[in-house]
């Protein structure tokens, strides 16, 4: 008979009624559906994480190629490829059940109708603890205006899919506005649950050679610790302006930058570009945020929540 996975209590928080074992989640689109790290980590460790961003109907993402590192970082152009949320529920949800991890379903589309389609179909799938919207795509159906970097199209979405969910729900929310607090504010006004900050940067990468774009879709998210610093100010300015539960993403590698997060806010982080280069990231970070704990004397990590001094 297998061991149970000890936890540590002091690392326990809890988001919209879901209790997490620890802060530590993976991020989408970096820890594929889960069932990929089973063999390298112990997933019942981990305190969550987020599936590949899921749509409706199945996609085959942008052609290749289709990532390019950069100083500090990654850019990413994926295209969202993913086998779509039926065959999640058919395929992959059964093998994850078996693991005590909360599964968090990200989910997108290209219009307001085609993820409520996809939420829809995941209502039907047992085990999953909340849905992520991936806000940052563009509405084919309105001149191809990214969700995310509209107050009232990412609020009207958000409304929508929260009357059609059956689970809670977190917003995932684009750094590539103007203020992210009002983002912010529209979106838990019209109901989600929780937010998740940040997604990736848009950027680009040429090569000097040839002249052209090194993604094949010309541009790409830049996610890793470059930009670290600008998510966990984002964290810090929506911490101060709305009262859900904050999910800090960006460039975290390390516990100390998932302390930065927490620090400035987060209930909870996602680490991301980490997992490419050490798969182990995460059971290395949930370790250290105990020991963390040992050496501040810390009853519960979220005692320091949100405990930045202002300057």
């Amino acid at each position: 008979m297998e061991t149970p996975t000890k936890h540590d209590p002091r690392l326990a928080v809890e988001i919209a009624g879901i209790r997490f074992n620890n802060p530590v989640m993976g991020a989408s689109g970096t820890f594929g559906y889960g069932l990929e790290f089973a063999e390298l980590i112990d997933l019942n460790r981990l305190g969550g994480f987020a599936t590949k961003g899921l749509s409706a109907r199945p996609l085959p993402g942008t052609p290749p190629p289709r990532i390019v590192e950069t100083h500090g970082g990654m850019l990413n152009a994926i295209g969202l490829q993913n086998i779509g949320a039926r065959a999640f529920i058919e395929k992959k949800l059964p093998l994850l059940r078996g693991f005590d991890t909360r599964i968090i379903a990200n989910v997108f589309g290209y219009s307001d109708d085609e993820y409520i389609e996809a939420i829809t179909m995941l209502n039907d799938g047992d085990g999953i603890a909340a849905y992520e919207l991936n806000i940052s795509c563009p509405n084919v159906k309105e001149g191809g205006i990214v969700i995310g970097n509209s107050a009232v199209a990412a609020a009207r979405l958000t409304e929508k899919a929260k009357r059609a969910s059956s689970r809670p729900l977190i917003v995932k929310l684009s750094p590539n506005v103007t203020d992210v607090s009002v983002l912010a504010r529209a979106i838990v006004e019209a109901g989600a649950d929780s937010l998740s900050l940040i997604n990736t940067l848009v950027g680009t990468s040429i090569d000097v050679n040839t002249r052209r774009a090194r993604l094949s879709y010309g541009t790409g998210g830049l996610s890793g610790p470059a930009i670290r610093p600008i998510a966990v100010r984002m964290v810090q300015e929506v911490a101060s302006t709305v009262e859900v539960p904050l999910i800090g993403i960006g460039g975290i590698a390390t516990a100390n930058d998932a302390l930065e997060f927490i620090i400035a806010g987060a209930t909870a982080i996602q680490i991301g570009t980490a997992n490419y280069y050490d798969p182990t990231v995460t059971m290395k970070v949930v370790t250290d945020l105990s020991a963390y704990c040992d050496l501040h004397r810390l009853q519960n990590i979220a005692a320091i929540r949100g405990s930045v001094i202002p300057v």
